[in-house]
């Protein structure tokens, strides 16, 4: 099967969309960093936020085809991945982003290439830069992990390697729940999941401090491309999601819980039942550093996907497409890419 990183290396970026900011030397935000004012989440006294589902719950399938159907998102627990496991994680991440810029660099993505150091894929789209570095795993960590470390790599390897193989087995467990609740054949669910196992890629999410975080913008609002992101956060708050008829909504960490939300990919399959949902993360009032890291279960390139959640008196409202072909389009359209395939 062939992979996202085939994928990307197709759609290469322009060099100065791939080198991070030296967030290290700046003492004030640069012009290119200022971003317009942006509208406050809703927040109200009971917290309007995404649901909840514990993968325990007898009901959880369909709660969580309701919260997939109403917000697409929600929050998962008692997934089974233990808390240590997150600190490790969340460990060598600071570890990583606290190296010298110089030494950062040693790592950098390739304009062609699709792992490694750099800004966020979006960045082309928009006319300010966002206030945010990347690291990103597709399998082995290893090669940009030695560039990193020359003599002490393998710890961090070993604690990636760990946590994919965790995500991987979750997402499959809720990419059968999420399908199930849409009413497709055993052997379409089958097919999917299976497929989507050797598709992924691990994002890690570096917010450093930063001088004028009222002005800046973490990570601009976006949909993911994936079938489901799983996205754990640190202690810091910053993500929202925007609800039709509501707004941006914030969704707080909560200790232990992970985000799972709808990508463009499982968008097309339920036949827009589920919203593929906009996301962003916002710097306000932020004095430390936010990490998270976000899990893409993905399928590969090679892969047809088409509406799958029909019944006898619905029509498609999307196009058969290849994950490869979407990606391009999304490349060069973004929040267009999904009405460029429709019917």
């Amino acid at each position: 099967m062939s992979t996202l990183s085939e994928a990307y290396r197709d759609l290469p970026h322009h060099p100065r969309h791939v080198i991070p900011l030296d967030f290290d030397s700046v003492r004030t935000l640069p012009d290119s960093h200022v971003w317009p004012p942006t509208s406050h989440a809703f927040e109200s006294e009971d917290r309007l936020s995404i649901p909840t589902v514990d993968l325990t719950d007898p009901d959880a399938g369909k709660l969580i085809g309701h919260a997939c159907e109403a917000w697409g998102a929600f929050q998962v627990t008692n997934h089974d991945i233990p808390l240590d496991l997150f600190h490790e994680v969340e460990s060598e991440a600071r570890r990583l982003f606290s190296l010298p810029t110089g030494q950062k660099l040693k790592a950098l993505r390739s304009p062609g290439g699709a792992t490694g150091y750099g800004l966020a894929r979006i960045s082309p789209f928009f006319n300010k830069y966002m206030w945010h570095e990347g690291f990103t795993i597709m399998g082995s960590s290893i090669d940009h992990a030695r560039d990193l470390w020359p003599n002490d790599y393998q710890r961090f390897c070993d604690v990636m390697e760990d946590y994919q193989k965790k995500l991987k087995e979750l997402a499959r467990t809720l990419m059968h729940l999420v399908l199930k609740s849409l009413d497709i054949s055993e052997e379409e669910i089958s097919r999917v999941v299976s497929a989507g196992g050797d598709s992924t890629a691990l994002q890690l999410n570096s917010y450093p401090l930063c001088p004028d975080p009222n002005r800046a913008m973490g990570l601009a609002p976006h949909t993911d491309t994936s079938l489901v992101t799983i996205l754990h956060q640190s202690t810091v708050n910053g993500l929202q999601i925007f609800k039709e008829g509501v707004g941006w909504v914030l969704v707080s960490p909560t200790n232990g819980s992970l985000v799972v939300n709808v990508g463009d990919l499982l968008h097309i399959l339920s036949n827009a039942k589920f919203p593929s949902v906009l996301h962003r993360v916002v710097m306000k009032d932020q004095n430390q550093q936010r990490l998270s890291l976000a899990y893409f279960y993905c399928l590969p390139s090679d892969f047809h996907i088409s509406p799958l959640a029909l019944s006898s008196t619905q029509m498609p409202l999307y196009r058969s497409v290849s994950v490869r072909d979407y990606i391009g389009i999304k490349a060069k359209n973004l929040e267009k890419a999904l009405s460029l395939i429709r019917i």
